[in-house]
């Protein structure tokens, strides 16, 4: 009997070991370096106005510069490889509970989305979304929130909502947003 519970714990000492190892190898592999919510108030380094929102997909990271070497950062969802794009653009809009028009590109890739989704729950933009320039791209919250520091949406920048919500309220239309691979 003693020897039976002794091979079971190893057993399960050997499952917990690779459980841990697997959670840990996936969020290396996302590039997921804790994507726990909330803004962080970090050193960094750049010529910024404050206020601007500065992206940086590699980190997968999003930076409200406050100047004086310092900016609050969050954790974010990036798009897919193919989605990615660098540039500069600015915040065209806000929206609390935004309503969802799924592009024509994302209707043909996926038929069953619908044409519109009113703001509520279930609404992939989450709580609040910041609109890109004339784009359709958007800095928003998810309802996918373990997607949050990975590559994986359309080209948008999802952010846990709580985390989103913090950002609508610290930044102002018309903000600079520069967005760096």
């Amino acid at each position: 009997m003693a020897q039976r519970n002794t091979v079971l714990a190893l057993a399960a000492a050997v499952i917990l070991s690779v459980a841990v190892s697997t959670q840990s190898f996936a969020a290396t592999e996302r590039g997921d370096r804790s994507v726990r919510p909330g803004p962080q108030l970090v050193d960094f380094d750049g010529a910024y106005e404050p206020g601007t929102l500065v992206v940086k997909t590699s980190e997968r990271r999003l930076y409200l510069t406050l100047g004086n070497g310092k900016a609050y950062r969050y954790a974010i969802a990036v798009g897919e490889p193919i989605r990615q794009w660098s540039g500069e653009s600015w915040v065209s809009a806000k929206r609390a509970n935004p309503d969802w028009r799924p592009t024509a590109r994302m209707r043909n890739a996926n038929p069953s989305l619908p044409s519109y989704m009113p703001g509520g729950p279930g609404n992939p933009l989450g709580v609040r979304a910041l609109y890109l320039g004339w784009s359709e791209y958007r800095i928003h919250g998810t309802t996918k929130p373990w997607s949050i520091g990975t590559a994986s949406s359309n080209g948008c920048f999802r952010m846990h909502n709580s985390d989103v919500v913090d950002l609508y309220e610290r930044v102002h239309v018309g903000a600079p947003v520069i967005v760096l691979r």
